[in-house]
C-alpha cells in the first residue's frame, strides 16, 4: 500500500471567500444587544456568515468583552472571525481572544508637492486593456403580501416587492429594495455593506429602515411630510446618516 506523505493532508490556497464587514460605534455589549434587536429583531439575519468587525469608529478609551460581543452577534447568525482598525490595546485583546487581525484598507494618497530632482524615465506607453464589465446584479421579485413575522432576504441581489409589507414583516437585500405598495414593516438594504443601495416605496409607513447598517426607527410615527407618500431612503455623503426624501412619480 502506498503511504501518503504528511504534507498532502494540508493544502493552502488564496481565497476570495465573502466576509461581512460590520462597523461598530460602541463596544458595550448591552448597547450592541439593544441595537441588534432593533435592526434584526429575533431573526437569524446573517445565516451563519463570517464577520469582520470594523473598529475605526470606536472610542479610544473603550475596552471590549469579546466573548459577549461575539455572543451578541452570533444570536443573529454572524460568526465573528476577526477585527480591523482600533487602537493597539483593542487589537491585542482581540488577538488574545482568538480573533484574527485584518489590515486596514489602504486609500490612495495624492503625491506631495515636492518631486525628485531627476525622476526616472517614464516607460513606453501601453494601450490600456478594455475595462471589465461590471458584475450583473440579479433581482428577486415577490408578488405576494408579507404578513407579520415573515422575512424575505435577497442575497446578493436587489429586491422588488409588488404587494404590501405588513407591520412585523421584514424585507432584506444585499442591494436595493423597491416596494411598489405600502411599506409598513422593516426594510434593510445594503445588508452586506453596499453604501450605494437605496430603498424605494410608493407608500412609506415603515417601522424601520436601514442602509448598509445605518438605521432609523419610527416608534413615534413617520414624519407627517412623508407619511403614506412615495419615498426614497439613501445614505448621506458622510455615510453616517440616512436621508429620506419624497419621490416625484409624476
Amino acid at each position: 500500500m502506498k503511504k501518503t506523505k504528511p504534507a498532502s493532508y494540508i493544502e493552502c490556497k488564496g481565497s476570495t471567500a465573502p466576509v461581512i464587514v460590520v462597523t461598530l460605534r460602541s463596544l458595550d455589549p448591552e448597547v450592541l444587544r439593544s441595537a441588534a434587536r432593533d435592526i434584526f429583531g429575533d431573526s437569524d439575519f446573517f445565516d451563519g456568515a463570517a464577520g469582520l468587525l470594523e473598529l475605526a469608529h470606536v472610542g479610544a478609551q473603550e475596552v471590549a468583552d469579546w466573548p459577549a460581543i461575539r455572543h451578541c452577534l452570533a444570536q443573529h447568525g454572524l460568526a465573528v472571525i476577526g477585527v480591523r482598525g482600533g487602537n493597539p490595546a483593542l487589537q491585542a485583546s482581540a488577538r488574545a481572544a482568538g480573533l484574527a487581525l485584518f489590515p486596514v484598507e489602504e486609500r490612495s494618497q495624492r503625491p506631495g508637492p515636492e518631486r525628485e530632482a531627476s525622476p526616472p524615465p517614464a516607460p513606453e506607453p501601453v494601450a490600456p486593456p478594455p475595462p471589465a464589465a461590471p458584475p450583473r446584479r440579479s433581482t428577486l421579485v415577490i408578488d405576494r403580501p408579507l404578513r407579520s413575522g415573515q422575512q424575505v432576504y435577497a442575497r446578493g441581489s436587489d429586491l422588488v416587492v409588488l404587494a404590501i409589507v405588513n407591520p412585523g414583516a421584514e424585507v432584506i437585500a444585499d442591494g436595493s429594495i423597491h416596494v411598489y405598495a405600502p411599506l409598513r414593516g422593516r426594510a434593510l438594504a445594503g445588508a452586506t455593506g453596499d453604501a450605494s443601495a437605496r430603498i424605494f416605496t410608493t407608500r412609506f409607513e415603515a417601522e424601520l429602515v436601514s442602509v448598509a447598517g445605518v438605521y432609523r426607527t419610527f416608534e413615534g410615527g413617520v414624519p407627517a411630510d412623508l407619511t403614506a407618500r412615495p419615498v426614497q431612503v439613501r445614505l448621506g455623503q458622510d455615510g453616517d446618516k440616512l436621508l429620506l426624501a419624497p419621490l416625484a412619480l409624476d
